[in-house]
């Protein structure tokens, strides 16, 4: 069976059975440090891709998340055809040594994916994080064209039942989700679960069929292994796209590591300066099983540079 075969085989199985049976949330990973296990590292201080050498170590390193052979997506913010320092996409640098780390773990390929707002070249180009991601040993695939997105059902949705979701999503062993943080004018911030918006093809199905329940629902379909928020730069308004004179921005320094999307939001609606009970798709994700908005009952490595 070739690729192609397999994913209409794929797709007729899953609205037949109405699960994804490919794409069951993985379980939660504990990294175990010195006899102590952690839920999330939470690292202050630094830049975006020493924070993330220090966080992932204490987390057990790449290896917990990837094994040898595995084929890894990883999904950054790379929407806008804008330079990264203006806080609108994710730090490419951080990409880059995401990509090193999966690669020393022993991936066989790495791909770098992207439903881009802005022309996808341009975007992939500006954000400078084709470059980072293929200096890293990755490889940039499109996800600018239809051809690239295949229906899947949604176990358990109300309201996103069905969706076109990136081929990778079906085929990739591990996702690894690298979100930049930021103000979002529908939605007050933009983090780990929303960053998953794209990764599907009709992105604009979410606004006008409660944006909020669609965002939290597509991780029935397929949660992150691993979520990484960039949190250095944040746009604290005018997103998600922001401007070029950055005086919405505050240099926060910080960045959150967890195989929790739902916990990764909830510490990065705090670290933004909000609560997660004002974030509805938060407490809609919670709700749902898919993690947990409770930080107090997760055990954090706060780690300062």
């Amino acid at each position: 069976m070739n690729r192609r075969e397999f994913l209409h085989a794929f797709t007729r199985y899953s609205i037949a059975a109405g699960a994804g049976f490919l794409l069951r949330r993985p379980p939660l990973l504990y990294a175990q440090q010195n006899g102590e296990t952690y839920d999330m590292a939470a690292v202050m201080g630094g830049r975006p891709a020493g924070m993330f050498d220090i966080g992932i170590k204490a987390l057990g390193g790449m290896g917990r998340f990837v094994k040898k052979g595995q084929v890894v997506l990883i999904k950054p913010n790379a929407s806008w055809n804008v330079e990264p320092e203006i806080g609108a996409t994710t730090t490419p640098a951080l990409v880059e040594r995401i990509v090193e780390h999966c690669a020393q773990a022993g991936a066989s390929k790495i791909y770098i994916v992207d439903h881009t707002i802005d022309n996808w070249k341009l975007a992939f180009d500006t954000t400078r994080i084709k470059q980072a991601g293929e200096q890293g040993g990755g490889r940039v695939i499109p996800g600018s064209s239809k051809g690239y997105f295949h229906k899947a059902v949604v176990p358990g949705a109300k309201a996103l039942k069905n969706v076109m979701v990136h081929e990778m999503v079906l085929e990739a062993d591990v996702v690894i989700n690298v979100p930049v943080l930021k103000h979002h004018g529908s939605t007050t911030i933009t983090c780990a679960l929303k960053n998953l918006m794209g990764l599907v093809w009709d992105r604009w199905y979410y606004h006008s069929n409660d944006l909020h329940r669609c965002i939290a629902e597509f991780a029935l379909l397929r949660t992150p292994t691993l979520n990484v928020v960039d949190a250095h730069t944040v746009m604290m308004s005018g997103g998600p796209r922001g401007s070029s004179h950055r005086s919405s921005l505050k240099v926060k320094k910080m960045q959150i590591i967890s195989p929790d999307i739902v916990a990764a939001d909830a510490a990065a609606a705090a670290t933004w300066g909000t609560e997660a009970d004002k974030i509805r798709y938060i407490t809609i994700a919670d709700e749902l099983g898919i993690g947990t908005k409770d930080l107090d009952s997760l055990k954090i490595k706060r780690i300062r540079v």
